[in-house]
């Protein structure tokens, strides 16, 4: 070793070192320390990215599908808001024990079901209940006071209640009045819109379908397999042949389109009445030649088939849809907010047969309950028609208004001189016409019989129909209008059968609503 080695080595304190120096190892390290940062916040960048497809672009479908059970079990974790009639809940929730908390019940099920429809942890829901579910349940934005809290937090809102349009005693009274009968019964407040009763028979009672398991699902079962249609709400959403009953819709279209002066004037109608496009004569019920040139009022009071068919076919075609669709007739999309099957009026009826065979409520001619109930609520109310609601307000849980229902006018089919003479006439059916059974003491009755034809070559059961209004005396305003229709009618004479089975229930709710 030489000298100058022997003195560096003393100063440094040990041997020679050999490789990088310090600075480079400095240097190594931090460009590791860089890469593995950069490998971690690419990784949490790839995990952000993996949590916002997760929570915003397919946050949907994850809550949609149906393996996920979370939505449901907190669907069901709290009490169901509650439907209410005249200001009185007729449903609730009950404790079950199980995963799905709590179960919807209903008080008065079979009479309301027309109404509330079902809310089921296994089939889901309908009616009231399907359209009005996110108040129901709580899901609805507007229940929420703290909405960016609720939001945050994830909390639970309270059910809101739904205050439905309903009169208790005339539901009652429809129901009882319809009894072991397929049927059904709509009530109108004419001035309002608002519906005062919707029956329909059989009825079934929802609470045997509201849960889930074996009970549950043999009680769907049966439901489904009656053939009587118990779940079928006939008030709503079956559509029948009028019959006699649309002859108020034809005497309107005559009166209104100036084809007769009044009521009381001759309608030069011969009988029978054969269109000229047939060899098919449009007859009577009566062998008596009563119906022959009679008058517009004594026609509707007796229900002569030649004169309204004549009237229908003079009146033409056109005149005749847009008087059908002023009175509600072909809407597709009607709702109360329930949906409303669409009524129907055909719009080409080129033949004069047809024409004279729809003007009496036959051929294509088909309505609901609620449809007819608004004929007879048109006129009632001076020629005005509101559109029917079944709603009057829905609240949060604690009481406050939400939102409220309005009366919305949907039009005017005919002016008040119009309506009231069509008003007498009504009143005549009810006094001294094919209508008595709806006589009501101290009160003005007006009302239309009839009785549809169905089947191939009308070989089926004929329905029996009444449809009507009532007020407490001549100058009142008239509070409920009415309409009912029976399916099960065995009446021989076509026009009796509906003031012989129909008229009574009519009579009942108009009384209930009447002695409120």
């Amino acid at each position: 070793m030489t000298r100058d080695g022997a003195k560096r080595r003393a100063r440094s304190g040990g041997p020679e070192r050999s490789g990088p120096p310090p600075g480079a190892v400095r240097l190594s390290l931090s460009r590791t320390g860089r890469r593995a940062g950069l490998f971690c916040l690419v990784l949490i960048l790839l995990l952000l990215a993996n949590a916002t497809r997760l929570q915003v672009f397919q946050a949907k479908s994850l809550d949609d599908n149906a393996a996920n059970r979370r939505n449901v079990i907190a669907r069901y974790s709290q009490p169901r808001g509650d439907i209410l009639v005249a200001g009185q809940p007729v449903t609730g929730s009950k404790k079950t024990g199980g995963t799905l908390a709590y179960q919807r019940t209903y008080t008065d099920g079979a009479l309301y079901a027309p109404v509330t429809g079902f809310s089921s942890q296994t089939y889901g829901n309908t009616l009231l209940e399907g359209v009005e579910d996110a108040i129901l349940s709580g899901q609805d934005s507007r229940l929420s006071t703290h909405a960016v809290w609720d939001e945050i937090s994830r909390a639970q809102v309270p059910g809101g209640n739904v205050f439905t349009t309903i009169n208790p005693k005339a539901q009652r009274a429809a129901f009882q009045g319809l009894g072991g009968k397929r049927g059904a019964v709509a009530a109108i407040e004419p001035a309002t819109g608002r519906i005062l009763a919707l029956a329909s028979t059989p009825s079934y009672d929802p609470n045997g379908i509201t849960g889930v398991g074996q009970a549950t699902v043999a009680d769907w079962t049966r439901l489904n397999a009656d053939t009587t249609q118990p779940m079928l709400n006939r008030a709503l959403r079956q559509t029948y042949p009028p019959g006699s009953t649309f002859k108020v819709v034809t005497l309107a279209a005559a009166l209104q389109n100036g084809l007769y002066s009044g009521i009381d004037v001759p309608t030069n109608s011969p009988d029978p009445y054969t269109p000229k496009d047939t060899d098919h004569a449009l007859t009577n019920e009566s062998a008596s030649d009563a119906c022959t040139n009679a008058t517009l009022n004594y026609a509707l009071q007796v229900s002569c088939n030649t004169v309204f068919g004549k009237a229908g076919v003079d009146v033409g075609a056109q005149n005749m849809v847009k008087m059908a669709e002023a009175f509600g007739f072909n809407q597709s999309n009607q709702t109360i907010p329930v949906g409303v099957a669409r009524s129907n009026f055909d719009t080409d009826l080129t033949s004069e047969a047809f024409l004279a065979l729809s003007s009496i409520g036959q051929y294509d001619t088909a309505a609901t309950p609620l449809e007819m109930a608004q004929v007879a609520a048109a006129v009632a109310d001076n020629g005005t028609l509101m559109r029917p609601r079944l709603l009057d307000k829905v609240t949060r849980s604690d009481g406050t208004t939400v939102q409220s229902f309005g009366n919305s006018r949907f039009g005017q089919p005919v002016s008040a001189d119009v309506a009231a003479q069509i008003q007498q006439a009504m009143v005549n059916v009810v006094n001294s016409g094919t209508g008595t059974n709806a006589q009501i003491p101290g009160a003005i009755v007006g009302g239309k019989t009839g009785t549809a034809q169905n089947g191939v070559g009308n070989s089926g059961t004929p329905y029996a129909w009444f449809i009507s209004y009532a007020k407490p005396s001549a100058s009142a305003a008239s509070p409920v209008a009415v309409a009912v229709v029976i399916e099960d009618s065995n009446a021989n004479r076509a026009d009796i059968s509906g003031g012989g089975l129909a008229a009574p229930i009519a009579k009942a709710v108009m009384q209930a609503v009447l002695s409120g």
